[in-house]
């Protein structure tokens, strides 16, 4: 029978068990200890036995400190289960708040449904801390578990909203590959999610995917600029020598090698000694590998700990990446059945179908496939320059209209001449330097779009029509601007959300907050059809003689905006409703030309110049030569070509364009 003093002291201490600092465990040996496969979604359900080369992955996810974890890989090595692992972990034994985003809503529903549901209940000490598991309350749902300690946040990747509002100690994005490359033009999905992580004490960025399409590869992106990557080296079984299993090819002495074409001969070759040895033969050393960098540094799985190659203790980077695992490491698939996909891959590459030989490389050997994308080479519009200056309209220019992309700490503009048949002329091309934030900096903007340009016959043109965008962090400062110049035809825009949308598509009215005053319905917001606009753009580009359609290029011009101009190319994406081809650029390159110029196009639009008759170009082209002190004769129609275009010299070319 307890008396009054037990009773108190077993409620105090109660009240004080969520203080209470558990000792120090790395997260492969909670798992051992704690972590369950459910078997919803696993091969087999029951307790956690982690593959050799998941342990090192484990503890790096588990060392406060590096804060950057990235892990290009295939299927079939254990990803998901280290990645819920890690989950129960921060939640259970951390109390850190966490996000977790999958590519799309529906990725988030069937992992919180399939994966993260069934961790929760089958694991048995997540129940100290979510005793709610089974329950439907507002503290379990699709989007958001509320622990005792902690919170899990759950989103879709696809909308910009989903990053804001969150501050987490870990931030999880799976499948990074599989996120668009700019959301919804607020920036990358790993930047986003890494600044919900700012102030955090320890925070912890988790990346990992299977990788797509080089070049367009976020995770490749991220896993080139870790601090420190690491391959699993295991010892020969005939020389002992470490080396890492290779895939190996036909003109390679090492790795995957198999008789005719029989895979049940598969062996690998020791790049040292080039011994053969089978799978069995591998799992029978696979425990003594480990991970290992070129620099000689390397994990010590027995306490999680950073060495030299003179085995002395070193310092944990602040980023890491595990490159080179495939599932050849793997005792989930065989070695002959790896070979088979191939060789079912190759018989359909050779049949005209790369869909295949795709999958293998991306899903199997972890590797980006490289694919022929549909994009224009910066190097051939260069040598098309002619020899006209920027800020001088050429002959066929009888029109200019603008695009301007708002940064954060520039404009810049792109000033487009539209002649007959909307061929075009490059113009100017400006970077202002400035503050956006700052209402005082779209002043200098503003003197440049009402700069008036000289035409080759004398007269001056200004810019007529303006689109300004609106989507990145200065959207109220954007929609103050133009909507202070509504009758000089300068527009705020913004991308469309649905795909194949026209270039000039519908107008809504925003609300503008200016000065801390909300004026509403103060501006028309645009929609421009992006998309709709760079096929055109791109498809005009391969136009090589003057004429409809065909765009010019100053030999002033610096080999950024070319650069940027060819900056994206159509790559196929995953969407809700499969698999469809977007415009798309590489995560480290540049596209504020190519934004810029659909701005203008949809600024030409605004003057249906797209519909303009052959007569209002003769008066257009008459009024140009009556204000002229020096009258050209303007051709209603080229018969001849013009001379083709020389290119110039690299300084020409090469001049600065920041004003």
């Amino acid at each position: 029978m307890q008396g009054p003093m037990d009773k108190i002291q077993r409620a105090i201490k109660q009240g004080l068990a969520p203080l209470r600092c558990p000792p120090p465990m790395r997260l492969s040996e909670w798992a051992e200890k704690y972590f369950y496969l459910s078997a919803e979604s696993s091969y087999a359900e029951g307790v956690w036995r982690a593959y050799p080369y998941q342990v090192g992955i484990m503890d790096a996810i588990s060392n406060d400190d590096i804060k950057e974890i990235v892990w290009k890989k295939p299927a079939r090595v254990g990803y998901t289960k280290i990645l819920l692992a890690a989950v129960g972990y921060y939640a259970q034994h951390k109390k850190r708040n966490q996000a977790i985003w999958q590519p799309t809503d529906d990725d988030r529903d069937e992992f919180t449904k399939v994966e993260l549901n069934s961790m929760l209940r089958d694991c048995e000490i997540m129940r100290e801390v979510f005793p709610q598991a089974l329950a439907r309350a507002k503290e379990n749902t699709l989007q958001q578990k509320m622990l005792l300690g902690s919170t899990i946040h759950l989103r879709g990747g696809k909308a910009a909203k989903n990053y804001r509002r969150l501050t987490v100690d870990v931030a999880v994005l799976d499948e990074l590959d599989g996120f668009d490359l700019d959301i919804e033009q607020e920036g990358s999905p790993d930047m986003l999610a890494a600044k919900r992580l700012e102030g955090a004490t320890f925070p912890k960025l988790i990346m990992g995917s299977t990788p797509k399409l080089r070049n367009f590869s976020l995770i490749e992106a991220r896993e080139e600029a870790v601090d420190l990557q690491m391959s699993f080296y295991v010892p020969c079984p005939a020389c002992g020598e470490e080396h890492t299993l290779t895939w190996g090819g036909k003109d390679k002495d090492h790795g995957f090698k198999w008789h005719a074409e029989d895979p049940e001969t598969v062996l690998h070759l020791c790049e040292s000694c080039k011994a053969a040895y089978s799978q069995q033969d591998y799992l029978a050393v696979w425990q003594e590998g480990r991970w290992k960098a070129a620099s000689g540094i390397w994990i010590d799985d027995e306490n999680g700990t950073f060495r030299d190659e003179n085995d002395n203790k070193a310092n944990p980077p602040r980023s890491i990446a595990f490159t080179g695992l495939w599932t050849a490491y793997s005792p989930q698939t065989t070695w002959p059945a790896i070979v088979r996909d191939w060789i079912a891959a190759r018989a359909k590459a050779r049949a005209g179908d790369l869909s295949a030989q795709k999958t293998f490389t991306n899903t199997t050997l972890g590797e980006t496939w490289e694919q022929q994308a549909d994009r224009t080479d910066y190097h051939d519009l260069e040598a098309r320059a002619e020899a006209y200056p920027l800020g001088k309209i050429p002959r066929g220019g009888l029109i200019c209209v603008a695009g301007v992309d708002v940064q954060d700490d520039r404009f810049e503009m792109v000033v487009w001449a539209v002649g007959r048949d909307e061929e075009m002329w490059a113009v100017d091309y400006i970077v202002i330097p400035a503050n956006p934030a700052d209402e005082r900096e779209w002043d200098r903007l503003d003197a440049y779009l009402l700069t008036e340009y000289e035409h080759v016959a004398g007269a001056h043109l200004r810019i007529e029509s303006a689109a300004i965008d609106t989507g990145g962090h200065f959207t109220h400062q954007s929609y103050n601007f133009c909507r202070r110049r509504l009758g000089r035809r300068v527009y705020a825009v913004k991308g469309a959300n649905k795909i194949s949308s026209p270039i000039k598509g519908r107008a809504s009215w925003q609300d503008v907050n200016f000065n801390g005053r909300i004026l509403k319905r103060g501006v028309k917001l645009w929609a421009v059809g992006t998309d709709t606009a760079k096929d055109l753009i791109y498809g005009r580009l391969k136009i090589t003689e003057p004429g409809p359609g065909a765009i010019h290029f100053s030999e002033d011009l610096p080999v950024a905006f070319y650069e940027q101009l060819t900056a994206e190319a159509r790559v196929p994406v995953k969407t809700s409703s499969g698999e469809a081809y977007r415009w798309q650029k590489p995560p480290s390159a540049r596209n504020e030309v190519l934004d810029c110029t659909v701005y203008a196009l949809f600024a030409s639009h605004m003057l249906d110049i797209h519909r303009y008759s052959a007569r209002r170009w003769e008066l257009l082209a008459e009024k140009i030569q009556a204000d002229s002190p020096d009258p050209v004769r303007f051709e209603p129609a080229r018969t001849t070509p013009n001379p083709p275009p020389t290119r110039p010299p690299p300084k020409q070319r090469h001049r600065p364009m920041i004003r």
